[in-house]
């Protein structure tokens, strides 16, 4: 069975990838490549909905899709296309005829696709942790619904310690919004908790199975004193910065994770916390798990905006901190975007030293990242303090030439210094600092 996917528009905003879609399509189209293809392709549906589109075992052929009734060919792209905050509206199970078969495979395949292509998977329910709470109030409208109805459904997914996962779990839901939400969203989960590994401090390290990279994350969570609850949230799969003393920088970038694949991993802790182990509330997030949150800085900000909701998990936009390793453009669109807290895993008091164990640094020197963070603290977040991270490795960044480096640099930004002892993993090169350079 071979089915097509007509009447797909995206909104105006995206014409200009519709475009690119088509042009890097041409170019693999003239390197003639024909090798198998699995590809997932998430675009945004109805009103920034995602819709998961899969296509296997695709040969020498790409995944149609008509835009703006343009004929797109997306190319066999080995990672995850995420387009954002769309408009898609998708006419389903269209059986291709003969004679609409045979003027395709003329026109845009370089073989049958009947045979080639095995299915096509469609999920066209709205994921609701994928929405801001705005964006929630007008899919909830643009379903004939009353705005106060999307009130109670954040509150259902995000406060009161409730944390639904199904319309069975919502008391009070007026009937005709039972079945709205039953046809047209999709609770979750996005993602699989595969196990969970715990520490004698009481840390635990979940590990979540991202099923459409087919590739694990991490995250964790950290009991601390005054009942304090610290949630340490991943934002990408693997990582693409190549940092030399961290293990994550060993996989490589396998892609971005979605808002609601951030969102979700507070949730799962947050739920742990409050009805498993008894440790209250989440206070703090950190986003320094596995990834660059800055290479997909647009996710992570509306997580982070989902994450700080009066009317849901209401933390504070202080006890939220997102961690880079020195992304200067994006710093610079943080500050002025998110109220959260910033911090920069500095690590070096040389260029030398940091364009060794931070490739970064090679494109983003040392002072342009301080002069960038100085200046944006005090244009656009005056009375605020920058986090700088400062992980200690022996022989390397640990001398008293480099404390005293290190004062200077900081010298007029508002900040705190975080001196962090070096986590030994296997096949690394880099040693702990002794306990006595420290002092």
């Amino acid at each position: 069975m071979f089915q097509v996917l007509n009447q797909v528009h995206f909104h105006e905003t995206w014409i200009g990838c519709a475009q690119v879609l088509q042009e890097e399509s041409e170019r693999a189209t003239q390197r003639g490549s024909s090798r198998c293809m699995q590809m997932v392709a998430m675009a945004a549906g109805i009103l920034g909905n995602a819709v998961r589109l899969t296509a296997h075992t695709f040969r020498g052929s790409s995944l149609l899709l008509s835009a703006n009734s343009r004929v797109i060919k997306v190319p066999k792209f080995s990672q995850c296309l995420t387009i954002c905050s769309s408009s898609l509206a998708i006419e389903e199970n269209a059986e291709l005829t003969n004679t609409n078969r045979d003027e395709l495979s003329s026109t845009f395949f370089t073989s049958s696709p009947s045979s080639d292509l095995h299915h096509i998977a469609v999920a066209k329910k709205r994921n609701l942790k994928d929405m801001t709470f705005p964006e929630l109030q007008e899919w909830v409208e643009s379903l004939g619904q009353k705005p106060s109805r999307a009130v109670m459904l954040w509150k259902w997914l995000y406060g009161n310690g409730k944390w639904a996962q199904s319309t069975s779990e919502i008391q009070g839901l007026n009937r005709e919004f039972r079945a709205v939400l039953e046809k047209h969203a999709d609770f979750g989960p996005v993602l699989v908790l595969q196990g969970i590994h715990h520490a004698r401090d009481g840390t635990r390290k979940l590990v979540f199975l991202v099923e459409e990279f087919g590739a694990q994350i991490e995250t964790v969570l950290i009991p601390g004193p005054r009942n304090r609850v610290t949630v340490c949230v991943s934002s990408q799969i693997g990582c693409a910065m190549n940092c030399q003393f961290c293990y994550t920088a060993k996989m490589g970038l396998k892609g971005n994770l979605s808002t609601a694949h951030i969102v979700e991993q507070l949730v799962v802790a947050a739920r742990m916390c409050s009805q498993e182990l008894g440790l209250g509330l989440v206070t703090n997030v950190v986003f320094m798990g596995m990834g660059e949150p800055f290479q997909n800085i647009d996710n992570v900000i509306r997580a982070a905006e989902i994450m700080t909701n009066g009317q849901g998990l209401h933390l504070s936009p202080r006890k939220v901190t997102i961690s880079t390793s020195g992304l200067v453009p994006q710093i610079r669109t943080f500050c002025r975007t998110s109220n959260c807290a910033l911090a920069v895993s500095l690590n070096a008091t040389t260029d030398e030293v940091r364009d060794q164990i931070m490739p970064v640094n090679r494109k983003y020197k040392l002072m342009d990242l301080l002069d960038c963070v100085r200046e944006e603290l005090v244009t656009h977040r005056p009375g605020e303090k920058v986090f700088f991270e400062y992980v200690l490795l022996k022989n390397v960044n640990d001398s008293t030439d480099d404390a005293k480096r290190l004062v200077d640099l900081v010298c007029g930004i508002p900040c705190k210094i975080n001196l962090i002892t070096f986590n030994l993993h296997a096949g690394t090169s880099s040693a702990i600092t002794a306990v006595q350079n420290l002092k």
